[in-house]
């Protein structure tokens, strides 16, 4: 947070009685925002005060599913009234790069921001994404496949206030070099880190938190790399032109702040001299530890515990359930009733909801 002090805020979880299988970890978060340091000022009125004020329900149209599998349904397609952020001049001869066979060096960036993901080849956004990461450490979470899949669906878009402002690098000669996947929201809801009191501070205080740009996977609490960059020998101009561009477009759209959650501990040190304020989480994640059979994990845990599954397991068993996992044309016209059913039970759990907010 920008002018809100040196120093992390850190948040630990109490460690339960658990599994040895099970671990902590911690995840990072960053923030930056354009007003004071909003954890001086708290509400007197509470959360039940500022559920009522600021937590209002999105609703969104009944419909049917439109992405249920990763890829794209529409090409790329370019759009001249991308926002432009500025360009920059590159520094260096990057003699010791491996850019340096070619005969045509770029010599500019160029950040602007795209409104949807299908403004973006696929294959350039995975480009990005797999040098950022590596092939060992492949992250499906960022693929344009995955992302796109969002979009499509209507799960992340303006009228369900994530309204998608992805940045994007490039150089004169229109080769993308690095992407961020980005957000306006107009809420807290699916980021899985609560500021919900950070809000109730803003609104308390006389200031507007919402909307907030917010660079994440959406619903998705998984650790990666949220700048993506390609590898080459200017990365590290590229890396601080993106970083610079979350701030320039906080100021542009005059909104109160922007979130950086569930980076890559890198990024995450990187950020914090960009004037990034650093938050730290806890997750638990089970890990296998080389188990031979699901007996073999049962015996990690204790003896009521390991009785608790096992009685679990004999019910379930009993009933007859089976599961079949279908992909892609393996699903006939056959199963289409089931899709029905699904969106059926969609709109009952989103009517059921909506009708215990109202009576809460």
């Amino acid at each position: 947070m920008a002018g809100a002090g040196a120093g992390a805020v850190m948040c630990y979880s109490p460690s339960p009685s658990s599994p040895s299988s099970i671990t902590t970890t911690p995840t990072c978060m960053l923030t930056i925002t354009n007003r004071l340091p909003c954890s001086r000022f708290l509400s007197p009125h509470g959360k039940s005060y500022l559920k009522q004020r600021y937590q209002r329900p999105v609703y969104v149209p009944f419909s049917r599913i439109y992405a249920i599998f990763w890829g794209p349904k529409r090409t790329a397609v370019s759009h001249e009234t991308e926002l432009s952020l500025g360009e920059f001049v590159l520094t260096g001869s990057g003699a010791e790069g491996g850019d340096s066979a070619n005969k045509t060096k770029p010599q500019k960036v160029l950040i602007s921001v795209a409104s949807s993901i299908s403004e973006i080849s696929p294959k350039d956004w995975d480009a990005c994404a797999e040098e950022a990461t590596g092939l060992e450490n492949y992250n499906p979470f960022l693929t344009h496949g995955f992302l796109s899949s969002l979009e499509e669906s209507g799960s992340s878009v303006k009228e369900t206030g994530w309204f998608p402002q992805h940045i994007i690098a490039q150089d004169e000669f229109k080769n993308i070099l690095g992407v961020v996947p980005l957000y306006l929201k107009s809420h807290s809801f699916g980021e899985f880190v609560f500021d919900h009191s950070w809000a109730d501070a803003y609104y308390s205080y006389g200031s507007r938190y919402y909307p907030k740009l917010q660079c994440c996977v959406p619903f998705t609490p998984v650790t990666g790399q949220r700048m993506l960059i390609r590898n080459m020998w200017y990365k590290d101009q590229v890396f601080d032109k993106l970083v610079w561009a979350l701030k320039h477009l906080t100021a542009k759209l005059q909104v109160s702040s922007v979130h950086v959650t569930f980076p890559s501990e890198t990024e995450w040190h990187q950020m914090r001299g960009h004037g990034f304020l650093q938050r730290i989480g806890m997750q638990y994640h089970w890990k296998n530890r080389n188990y031979k059979n699901f007996d073999e994990f049962l015996m990690d845990m204790k003896q009521s515990k390991r009785k608790n599954i096992r009685q679990e397991r004999k019910k379930i068993a009993a009933q007859n359930i089976t599961m079949k996992r279908l992909r892609g044309d393996e699903i006939k016209v056959l199963y289409a009733s089931m899709l029905v059913f699904i969106d059926l039970m969609l709109i009952l759990v989103l009517i059921c909801y909506c009708a215990s907010y109202m009576i809460t």
